[in-house]
């Protein structure tokens, strides 16, 4: 079961992500820390106990935007430690999801926090330190709503696959919008995240670039660089200029590696002339 510190220098959203956790019966305790200094004050303390010491702690749930320190800050400084707690961000802001998953986090949850999309972040939690995720019999559930309990849930790649054979789910503070696939332009690798760019806007999903380059070849999209996957039909102009080959897709323009420059002409010349 999990020891967690929940941090968030907004008292209401402390004491609501606080009940949640608690709610979750694979969670042994769950105390708060309203600022950074009072964060990591409790994470040393836990440090200083041991991994099996009254006061360890294994996973820290973790506000980005807070005054004085971010979340990011107390992230870095505790990968400095010898044996760190694992981090989950939950945070109101998609644009740090990056940087994030640079420093290691476990999961990153976005605002309103939903009971189910917690469990999930718990679950992976549990997973990544190797303990079972069956809930004790005689756990008690807390008074008031009940205690949520987390159902398996499938890989992370499966929680944002195709709706059928046209739409990929995307989430956004507790929204779950359809984008239809017709609609992107291209995709860019950001970390384990992709970031699919429409003629709207962008949408960040937890699926690596390989997994839509898999799904989605059938569906004109190619690999053009390590960092981005572009939908063939959407491909306006091909540049070449001094060795360096690039392509503009919209308002885009996006260089391609010299190991994809050969088979994308080739693609283009058969899509312009079939």
């Amino acid at each position: 079961m999990l020891r967690v510190l929940a941090v968030d220098d907004e008292k209401p959203l402390l004491e609501e992500l606080l009940y949640l956790l608690r709610s979750d019966p694979r969670v042994r305790s769950a105390e708060g820390a309203s600022d950074a200094t009072e964060a990591l004050r409790r994470v040393t303390r836990a440090l200083e106990s041991g991994p099996d010491g009254p006061e360890g702690i294994d996973v820290v749930f973790l506000d980005i935007h807070m005054a004085g320190l971010t979340g990011l800050d107390i992230a870095r400084l505790l990968a400095g430690f010898a044996r760190p707690p694992l981090i989950v961000f939950v945070t109101a802001h998609e644009g740090f999801a990056v940087q994030a998953f640079d420093l290691k986090a476990v999961d990153y949850v976005l605002k309103p926090v939903r009971p189910e999309r917690l469990a999930e972040a718990v679950r992976r939690t549990c997973a990544q330190l190797g303990r079972a995720e069956e809930v004790p019999v005689a756990a008690a559930a807390p008074a008031g709503p009940p205690a949520v309990v987390a159902p398996r849930r499938p890989a992370p790649e499966a929680a944002v696959a195709d709706r059928g054979p046209e739409q990929i789910a995307v989430e956004l503070g507790g929204v779950t919008r359809f984008v239809a696939i017709a609609d992107i332009a291209y995709v860019e690798a950001q970390g384990d995240y992709a970031r699919l760019h429409t003629d709207e806007g962008s949408h960040l999903v937890r699926i690596p670039l390989s997994t839509l380059e898999e799904r989605w070849g059938a569906r004109g999209f190619v690999r053009i660089h390590r960092r981005h996957l572009v939908a063939l039909a959407r491909i306006d102009e091909l540049r070449l200029d001094s060795g360096t080959t690039t392509v503009r897709v919209g308002a885009a323009e996006l260089q391609v590696s010299r190991r994809h420059s050969r088979e994308l002409r080739d693609l283009l010349m058969r899509h312009a002339t079939g």
